[in-house]
């Protein structure tokens, strides 16, 4: 299977980090040529490993859909190959502000800061999945909450995930009152403008994301969402609930 795209950019800049040669060139079709020269003479370095964005994802849509949230989290990566959820969230209108922005390890980051307020449907091209294809299911959730229609388009990636994402995602909104739709590859969310109705429960078949966007999900609904199981979160995000408890989320332990 091919490497993903996001991953081979940090890996060269890391590469670069310690001392190594690499040139990377465009080539058609939105691919590259990664030239790296052999042999390098490398050298020890120390490493300052940047948040996770996709982790980061979680607390920050929180912080925007619940009533008189701001929350800010530090030193997260902002390789513009991953950050296609922020650009998404921004022209949903989300007052998200990127600060002391500067380069660890090779890698650029920044202290993200997400206050509440309103936001309106996206239309988010299938060009940008590449950079947020981790980050759909709390997108949905982000556009169930906000004024008017959202298109996700270019989802097929989401069908070959830890689960079957798109559908998985589509059966979360459902189950909590939220009309989505999908055609072809592509998922279109219709917003309530406002709380979530919520009163579901979400099956989140194995899947560390889906459980986490369920989460999220349920502090901004009007009903409790229930979750069938939240073992696996800490696949990639172990001490989740304890997090998002030490910053107001009253969540069962």
């Amino acid at each position: 299977m091919e490497e993903p795209v996001a991953t081979r950019d940090h890996t060269e800049n890391m590469l670069r980090h310690f001392g190594a040669t690499v040139r990377v060139e465009p080539m058609g079709a939105g691919g590259r040529v990664i030239t790296l020269q052999g042999r390098p003479e490398l050298v020890a370095r120390d490493i300052v490993v940047p948040g996770d964005p996709s982790s980061a994802a979680f607390i920050l849509a929180a912080a925007l859909l619940v009533l008189g949230s701001k929350v800010s989290v530090r030193g997260v990566g902002l390789n513009p190959l991953r950050t296609g959820l922020f650009t998404s969230l921004k022209e949903m209108g989300a007052d998200l502000v990127i600060s002391n922005e500067r380069v660890e390890g090779g890698e650029p980051v920044g202290d993200i800061t997400a206050t509440a307020g309103a936001l309106h449907g996206v239309d988010v091209p299938a060009t940008r999945a590449p950079s947020m294809i981790d980050e759909y299911p709390v997108l949905a959730v982000v556009a169930a909450h906000a004024a008017g229609q959202s298109r996700f388009r270019g989802l097929e990636e989401l069908r070959v995930k830890e689960s079957d994402r798109l559908s998985a995602t589509v059966a979360l909104l459902e189950a909590n009152g939220v009309k989505v739709e999908v055609v072809g590859d592509d998922m279109i969310v219709h917003g309530t403008g406002g709380a979530i109705p919520g009163g579901g429960l979400v099956q989140t078949r194995m899947d560390h994301r889906l459980a986490m966007s369920a989460i999220v999900m349920g502090l901004a609904a009007r009903k409790p969402v229930c979750v069938d199981d939240t073992a696996f979160i800490d696949t990639s995000f172990p001490g989740f609930i304890t997090l998002m408890n030490s910053i107001g989320a009253g969540l069962p332990a």
